[in-house]
């Protein structure tokens, strides 16, 4: 311990020799907005690619009585995450999972996608029960910062957030305000004792991918009160690896991107008429669009059906479960 306070004791004191005797350092230059907007760009769109994923799940603490977290839980895969819009002020990623199966067959299985928005007007936030709302975002909070808009699989809304890039430290990492969310299938066909999460959204670059963080506290009402029931922590970790059939998932994408352009014109318009949208969810599907969407999707990248016979059934679907006129 002593060896440990003399070694700091003598960093203190080079420090204070090597700046007392010195003249004063030049003012470091401040970034200007462009530089630090297209450092920003760069971190997003460094999240594309071909990867290995992990996704490890673990609750970590209860804070009711009759709660006990339950066992870890670690799974993994392989996804391509493509750019499928960059306006330059806002960029969309596409993740498509590739499973190789033991049969030898592979699955191609559209993931979910996020939107990153420059200075948000607004942000489509989760109300809870099968809403979400457009919620207006502080000019001073908007300002130098991202939202991140996240979709299921169907393209229905899942969660939304606020925050900043930041690069002190030596990492490069976004972080959102506490936003809440709604269940993943994962908790929701357990059946369990909360109904939704309050989280913090994180995302990290790394040398070998990026990482993506949450901090969730599981939410249940107690008493009419929502109360924290369990924390979890999660981290999905993206390693660049292209040992996998990805021109299989960019096939599937090419075959139904068009498809899937509609499909989220058809969100967006819906949110647009309702300032947010309503649609029940399921446990099982997350959305209740979800089998229908999902499978109109399957059937133009199979050739069963046409693109332009699964958009009119799309509209109708996303129609019939929100009340939107979609004209």
């Amino acid at each position: 311990m002593k060896t440990l306070f003399a070694a700091l004791a003598m960093a203190l004191a080079l420090s204070a020799c090597a700046t007392q005797g010195a003249p004063p350092a030049a003012a470091p230059q401040i970034a200007v907005p462009e530089a630090d907007f297209q450092r920003d760009r760069q971190s997003i769109l460094a999240m594309a690619g071909d990867h290995r994923v992990t996704f490890d799940f673990k609750e970590t603490a209860a804070f009711v009585a009759d709660y006990e977290p339950i066992k870890p839980k670690e799974s993994g895969g392989y996804e391509i995450v493509r750019v499928i819009e960059d306006t330059n002020t806002k960029i969309s990623l596409q993740h498509i999972l590739v499973m190789e199966m033991d049969n030898g067959q592979t699955f191609i299985i559209k993931h979910w996608r996020q939107d990153w928005l420059y200075e948000p007007a607004s942000v489509l936030a989760y109300a809870g029960k099968g809403r979400w709302t457009l919620e207006a975002v502080p000019a001073a909070e908007a300002k130098g910062a991202w939202s991140q808009t996240v979709w299921q699989t169907d393209d229905s809304p899942r969660y939304g957030g606020v925050g900043r890039w930041r690069y002190d430290g030596g990492d490069a990492r976004w972080t959102s305000g506490e936003t809440w969310r709604p269940l993943a299938r994962r908790d929701a066909v357990r059946n369990p004792p909360y109904d939704r999460y309050r989280a913090i959204n994180r995302h990290a670059l790394t040398p070998k991918g990026w990482v993506h963080e949450q901090d969730n506290a599981k939410m249940g009402l107690r008493g009419g009160v929502p109360t924290a029931i369990v924390h979890e922590f999660v981290i999905n970790t993206y390693r660049r690896d292209g040992d996998f059939p990805v021109a299989k998932g960019d096939a599937y994408w090419t075959k139904t991107r068009d498809y899937w352009a509609a499909v989220r014109g058809f969100w967006d318009a819906a949110i647009a008429e309702g300032n947010g949208v309503t649609v029940a969810e399921e446990a099982e599907n997350g959305s209740v669009t979800g089998p229908d969407l999902m499978g109109l999707a399957d059937a133009v990248a199979a050739g069963a059906k046409t693109t332009e016979a699964a958009i009119a059934e799309a509209r109708a679907v996303i129609a019939a479960a929100t009340g939107a006129k979609l004209n």
